[in-house]
C-alpha cells in the first residue's frame, strides 16, 4: 500500500508541476484504496487527458483546417446551450461545438478529422427530440443535421412512387411537399415534427404500422457516413449490411443524410373515430381483430383512459370535437379505474359518397365490442389528422392553461410488449404503478412482428406470437416543476421497467437508454453479438452516438 500512495503522490506532483492536475484529481487523492489505487489513478488520468485533448482543440482552433466553406463552427455559449439539451430535458452535457453544415461531404471531414483525435466524438441532432441525451456528445462534436444545405432536399419521383430526402428534413414537410403530388409515405410517427435520420435511426412507430411496419421497412435505399468517415449509398440490394445495421441502429453506424422513401396514393379526407371500453380483454381482442383483418381502418391505435373528469387523461381527453361530451353514465356499473379507447381512421376520397363511408364505418365497427354510447368521430382532412400532434403543440406552447409545458421536462417510457404478457403488464402497471394517470397519453395498441425486418437492428420482445403491443407513457408537467416531482416520474419509470423484469416479462425498450454495457447486452439479447459486428465493421472507433452510452470511445471491440 505504501508503495501505491508513493507513486500516486509522484504522478500528482509531476501533473501538479505541468499545471495539469486537476481540482478532482487532488480531491480523490487521500481516499485512495490498496485495492483500487492502480484503478482509480489510471481512470482520472486517463479522463484528465481526454479533458485537455479537447481543451487543446478549442484553444488552437485546430478544426478551422477542416475545409468547411459556408459552414459554421460554434465553441460560443448559445449555441452548445441548445446542442446541450434535448426535449426530454433529463440530461444536460455541454459539447465542443455545435456545427451547422452546408453539404454533406462536410460530414465526412468532420467524422475524419475527429478520428485524428483519440477523444472526439461526433454526435447528429436532429430537432432535438431525444428523452435521455441520444444525441449529445460530451466535449465532442454535435452536428446539426437541420441547417444542412444540400441536405435539406426532398425530390419527389412520381413515376417511381418514392421520395429522396435528406436526414435532416421534418416529416411534416415532408408530408406537404408529397401531398402536392398526390402522394404521402405510408408509414408515419404520431408526432411529425421529427427528422427523417431521427426516426429511421429507431424504428418509427404510428398506427399504419401494423400494415406497413414502421418507418424503417418502407426505406428503399440511404445515403450514410460511417465512424470510418466514408459515405456510401446503400440499400437491400447494395451494401446490405450497413444499410440494416444503420435501420434502428440508434445512430451507431453512421449518420444518414438522404433516405428514399416508399410512396403512395394519398386520400384527402379521414374518418377519424375513437370508441370506449370497460374491459382490457375486450379492447385487446377488438385491436387485435382489426390488426389482422383484410379488410379495416388505415389507422389503429389505442390509449388508457382514467375513469375520472381529468381534463388530461379522463373522460375529456377522449372526444374528438368541442361539441361532444363524455357520458359516464353510460359505462358499466361495475367499471373500474380505467377505461380503454381505440382510436381509428378510415381513408377516403373527397368524391366518394357520404353514404358509402358511412356503410363501410359501420360495417368495421359492427364487430366490435366497446360501449356504444360512447363513439366519437370527426371528418378532417388527411393533413390535418396526420398532424394531430403538431396542433396539441401548438396549444402546449401557447398562452392559455398549457402555456409553456412543451418546454419543460418530459420524462417518456417507451416500450414493446408481447402479447403474452400484456394482460398481466395491464393488472400490475395501468391498473396498479400509473392508475391515477401520468399527467399525459397512455398509449397502447397492438403491432405485427411480420411487418418488421429481422436484418435491421431493432430489437422485439422474443415471444413468438406475431403480435406484440406498443406502450407509450407519454409524461407532461405543469409550466414550472420543481426538481423533486421530475425525479419522481424518473422513478416512477424505473420502478415499472423492474416490475417488468421481476414478473418475468417479455418486453424490450423502444428508445431505449442504458446506463452500462451490462444492460445493453441484455437488452439486445442474442443480437448483442451481430450489433458488436457491425460497430467493428462501420465505425471501429466508436465515435458516433456516444449519447446512447452503448460503447465509449476507443472501446475495444
Amino acid at each position: 500500500m505504501g508503495l501505491q500512495i508513493f507513486l500516486f503522490a509522484c504522478t500528482i506532483a509531476l501533473l501538479a508541476s505541468s499545471s495539469l492536475v486537476s481540482a478532482e484529481v487532488v480531491k480523490h487523492s487521500s481516499h485512495i484504496s490498496n485495492i483500487s489505487a492502480r484503478k482509480t489513478l489510471a481512470c482520472l488520468v486517463e479522463r484528465l487527458v481526454a479533458e485537455n485533448d479537447t481543451d487543446s482543440i478549442r484553444e488552437d482552433g485546430i478544426l478551422k483546417d477542416l475545409d468547411i466553406e459556408g459552414s459554421n463552427i460554434d465553441y460560443g455559449l448559445t449555441a452548445t446551450s441548445i446542442a446541450s439539451k434535448d426535449f426530454g430535458g433529463i440530461y444536460a452535457v455541454t459539447p465542443l461545438a455545435f456545427i451547422r453544415l452546408a453539404r454533406t461531404d462536410d460530414v465526412v471531414r468532420v467524422i475524419r478529422r475527429a478520428l485524428r483525435s483519440p477523444t472526439l466524438t461526433v454526435a447528429a441532432r436532429g430537432n432535438g427530440h431525444s428523452i435521455n441525451g441520444q444525441a449529445m456528445a460530451d466535449h465532442g462534436l454535435v452536428i446539426d443535421m437541420k441547417s444542412m444545405g444540400d441536405n435539406n432536399i426532398i425530390d419527389v419521383n412520381v413515376a417511381s412512387m418514392y421520395v429522396d430526402v435528406g436526414g435532416g428534413v421534418l416529416w411534416t414537410d415532408v408530408l406537404k411537399r408529397c401531398l402536392g403530388y398526390g402522394l404521402a409515405p405510408k408509414s408515419w410517427t404520431d408526432y411529425l415534427d421529427l427528422t427523417v435520420g431521427g426516426t429511421l435511426s429507431n424504428a418509427g412507430v404510428s398506427g399504419q404500422a401494423f400494415r406497413f411496419g414502421p418507418q424503417t421497412s418502407t426505406v428503399m435505399e440511404l445515403e450514410v457516413v460511417t465512424g470510418n468517415g466514408v459515405k456510401t449509398v446503400c440499400s437491400n440490394s447494395q451494401n446490405s449490411e450497413l444499410f440494416f445495421s444503420v435501420l434502428g441502429g440508434l445512430g451507431q453506424f453512421g449518420i444518414i443524410t438522404r433516405a428514399r422513401i416508399m410512396l403512395q396514393h394519398a386520400p384527402d379526407m379521414v374518418r377519424w373515430i375513437r370508441v370506449v371500453y370497460s374491459e382490457f380483454d375486450e379492447f385487446t381482442r377488438d385491436a387485435e381483430l382489426l390488426i389482422m383483418s383484410e379488410e379495416s381502418f388505415n389507422y389503429v391505435e389505442g390509449f388508457v383512459v382514467v375513469n375520472s373528469d381529468d381534463p388530461v387523461t379522463g373522460w375529456p381527453s377522449v372526444p374528438l370535437a368541442s361539441n361532444q361530451s363524455f357520458d359516464p353514465t353510460h359505462l358499466p356499473k361495475k367499471t373500474g379505474p380505467l377505461l380503454y379507447s381505440l382510436e381509428l381512421a378510415l381513408h377516403y376520397s373527397k368524391h366518394d359518397d357520404s353514404s358509402t363511408v358511412n356503410m363501410l364505418v359501420e360495417k368495421l365497427l359492427r364487430q366490435l365490442t366497446f360501449v356504444e354510447q360512447l363513439r366519437f368521430e370527426i371528418d378532417s382532412t388527411y393533413m390535418d389528422f396526420l398532424l394531430r400532434v403538431n396542433h396539441a403543440e401548438q396549444v402546449a406552447r401557447g398562452s392559455g392553461s398549457g402555456s409553456g409545458i412543451w418546454d419543460t421536462p418530459h420524462p417518456w417510457l417507451n416500450m414493446f410488449v408481447s402479447k403474452r404478457d400484456i394482460a398481466a403488464f395491464n393488472r400490475v402497471v395501468f391498473q396498479n404503478i400509473t392508475k391515477g394517470g401520468v399527467n399525459g397519453p397512455m398509449l397502447t395498441y397492438p403491432l405485427l412482428r411480420s411487418k418488421w425486418d429481422s436484418r435491421s437492428s431493432v430489437v422485439l420482445p422474443q415471444a413468438q406470437s406475431d403480435i406484440f403491443y406498443s406502450v407509450s407513457l407519454l409524461r407532461f408537467t405543469h409550466a414550472h416543476p420543481k426538481e423533486s416531482e421530475i425525479k419522481q416520474m424518473v422513478a416512477q419509470n424505473n420502478e415499472i421497467v423492474q416490475t417488468c423484469i421481476k414478473n418475468g416479462f417479455d418486453f424490450k425498450l423502444y428508445l431505449p437508454h442504458y446506463e452500462s454495457t451490462a444492460e445493453w447486452k441484455k437488452h439486445f439479447g442474442d443480437q448483442w453479438k451481430r450489433f458488436v459486428q457491425r460497430k467493428s465493421q462501420f465505425d471501429p472507433k466508436a465515435l458516433l452516438a456516444p449519447g446512447q452510452k452503448i460503447f465509449t470511445r476507443n472501446h475495444q471491440l
